[in-house]
């Protein structure tokens, strides 16, 4: 076995022929693929230490902010940290210490990528990033399409990124069955499994490529979370679950999430909420990567895991019971008299030899003969390659 380990995204594109754009190759399990100008440019993106989220828009003045997501904003960090020194500046320098706004060659304020994302209104943020979307879906009753959505392009609520995390949020624990606990007689509404989705929550805004089309997507059900977002794993799937790690595609956002106090753990979010699962007893979340274009998916199951045993057991019972109710037709029937009719007693027959006799596909043949093997009609020689059957001798 030769391990070959991932290039770290400083190295990426890897590509030959001299040529980046038709070149680079990606592995997966199931081969090498090609990959699309908007992969090598995502590669490209990531390899700067000052991530994409962290650049000025000096196109833009700060009054495409919403001033009530700033102030729901500053609320939160002074609940999360009362005694912070920035408490007490004004606006404009408030959001230059957040960096959520820089100082352009002008001199005055104009909104970064990340300020844009965080506290802006749709409208605007669209004009900077063509592809951004968010769409939470709640399909929780299988006779309707959805019970409820949440899209920011609906222009009921700003769509930005703020709104958007606490709105999915709240949505989120109502829908999902989470048990509460009680330490010395208080009831502890905080559980580790709202701890696990905040962090999960976080994770995929700060990691989300909003050059990469489709967006974000939340779908909820009765006992499944998935949550995907544009971009590859920066850090690759094994690392991501191993924890310890941590390299946020906009680490602008990450310090905003960080200051009201969301996904402050750096690196061990997925490994945390692997560990709350497992403590829960549910069925161990899936992170898949899909290509064209990059999107990386986690689904949490809330449903409870099956013991090895006990489902070794249930598929052992199932077998007997579903060959007992399996039915043979009477033009099945015929076609195994005709063969052991055909067939001489210590005689070798390929599948081959019934075609003419049954007017039938060879695939079917070899069921129809597997078939009479199982019933102790027919024995076969043991290989797979030159098969061949003959009359038992009972």
């Amino acid at each position: 076995v030769i391990h070959v380990p991932m290039a770290k995204r400083e190295q990426k594109p890897v590509y030959i022929n001299n040529d980046m754009f038709k070149g680079t190759y990606k592995r997966t399990h199931t081969g090498d693929y090609r990959c699309t100008p908007l992969q090598v440019k995502a590669m490209l993106r990531d390899q700067i230490e000052e991530t994409m989220d962290m650049a000025i828009i000096e196109s833009m003045d700060l009054s495409v902010f919403d001033i009530e997501t700033i102030h729901a904003y500053r609320n939160r960090h002074r609940a999360f940290r009362a005694a912070h020194p920035w408490m007490n500046l004004d606006d404009d320098q408030y959001l230059l210490k957040i960096g959520a706004a820089k100082l352009g060659k002008d001199g005055k304020l104009h909104p970064t990528g990340a300020g844009l994302l965080m506290f802006g209104e749709e409208y605007n943020i669209v004009n900077y990033y063509p592809e951004y979307f968010l769409d939470y879906r709640e399909m929780l009753d299988p006779t309707i399409r959805w019970t409820d959505r949440l899209q920011s392009t609906s222009g009921e609520w700003t769509g930005n990124l703020f709104d958007f995390y606490f709105r999915v949020y709240n949505k989120i624990i109502r829908n999902v069955k989470i048990p509460f606990k009680i330490v010395g007689g208080d009831r502890i509404d905080d559980t580790p499994v709202h701890r696990a989705l905040r962090e999960v929550l976080a994770n995929c805004l700060v990691n989300a490529d909003f050059y990469i089309p489709r967006g974000i997507v939340i779908k909820q059900d009765n006992d499944i979370l998935k949550i995907e977002n544009p971009g590859s794993i920066r850090v690759g799937k094994y690392q991501m679950k191993l924890g310890g790690e941590s390299d946020p595609r906009n680490k602008a956002l990450m310090k905003m999430f960080n200051l009201i106090g969301i996904g402050e753990r750096a690196g061990s979010g997925v490994p945390e909420l692997f560990s709350v699962w497992e403590e829960e007893g549910w069925q161990e979340p899936k992170i898949e990567e899909k290509m064209n274009p990059d999107r990386t998916i986690l689904i949490l199951s809330f449903l409870k895991k099956v013991p090895e045993k006990s489902a070794r057991k249930k598929c052992q019972k199932k077998v007997p019971e579903k060959s007992a109710r399996k039915k043979v037709t009477q033009k099945t029937l015929i076609q195994y008299e005709k063969i052991l009719s055909y067939m001489q007693l210590n005689r070798w027959y390929k599948a081959a030899d019934f075609i003419n006799i049954l007017d039938v596909k060879e695939r079917r043949i070899k069921n129809i003969l597997r078939e009479l093997v199982d019933d102790g009609k027919l024995i076969d020689n043991g290989v797979t390659k030159g098969k061949r059957y003959k009359k038992a001798n009972k």
